[in-house]
């Protein structure tokens, strides 16, 4: 594993819980995690630092007990408003490459929502792959009631796939809360946990695939986003072809047959 340069971050905290999971928290809870300008920057420089850190899985959760990310700090809105055409185009590109440098990691991201996902805290949360959600959580795509439209931050995009455009039409035109139960039954998230248990089933869940095949974990995760952007069942069957063909070439895929053969745990080294 390569060693992992760890950035001094504003906003943000990023830590290693082991030499495979990762922990990347977002650290304004005095402001009920917020974000600020600079967030998203920070988004961005967490992710560099991560990329080819070989970490094989990393949790986003929020400081504190109060919120998960309660979207745009309106405190700081008035930053935007001021900005020229050309500023906020370079803001947009800021903001929208951050979550995006999140939500392309090579490896799973498995966010703990608790409290709030609101507006660019929801777009965080979708970034993930895997929603883990406490009781007290609740989703809002809040952007229309600061006059903005759910085109934001990869919501559209990222919302209707999950749940569907015709919920995700509900959940972006009304603004309304979408509670834990809600956001399960309908696959916003993948199930609720108790809130004094959440942390520990994410870390159980980054472990769970920390310790499969790291390249098979990775196409796998390759594979689910490439075919979200696809229309064509013969083109997602090429897409999967290719990376099997791949994988059957590495020294993980014949460590992993052996240890089956041998009824042990196999011994992966990314290989």
């Amino acid at each position: 594993m390569a060693a992992l340069d760890l950035p001094q971050l504003d906003t943000l905290t990023l830590e290693l819980l082991s030499e495979d999971v990762a922990v990347l928290r977002v650290n304004r809870p005095d402001r009920m995690n917020s974000q600020t300008v600079q967030m998203f920057s920070d988004y961005g420089r967490a992710a560099h630092a991560l990329r080819d850190s070989g970490v094989r899985a990393l949790i986003v959760t929020g400081t504190g007990e109060r919120a998960f990310c309660a979207g745009f700090d309106l405190d700081e809105i008035e930053v935007i408003t001021r900005m020229g055409v050309r500023e906020f185009l370079k803001f947009q590109g800021t903001a929208t490459g951050g979550i995006q440098a999140i939500r392309h990691l090579p490896f799973p991201v498995v966010a703990a929502v608790h409290g709030p996902a609101i507006g660019g805290g929801l777009a965080l949360a979708l970034a993930a792959d895997i929603r883990l959600a406490a009781p007290t959580a609740k989703f809002s795509a809040a952007f229309v009631k600061v006059g903005l439209s759910m085109g934001e931050l990869g919501t559209s995009y990222n919302l209707s796939r999950l749940v569907g455009p015709a919920m995700a039409a509900e959940i972006g035109f009304t603004g309304r809360f979408v509670k834990a139960e809600e956001a399960a039954r309908i696959g916003l998230v993948n199930r609720v946990v108790a809130g004094d248990e959440l942390f520990g089933e994410a870390v159980e869940t980054a472990r769970m695939i920390a310790s499969n095949s790291p390249a098979g974990v990775r196409m796998s995760k390759r594979a689910i986003q490439r075919n979200q952007e696809i229309t064509s069942y013969a083109a997602a069957l090429e897409l999967e072809n290719r990376g099997q063909a791949l994988l059957t070439r590495t020294e993980d895929m014949l460590e992993a047959l052996a240890a089956f053969k041998d009824e042990r745990a196999p011994r992966f080294r990314a290989r």
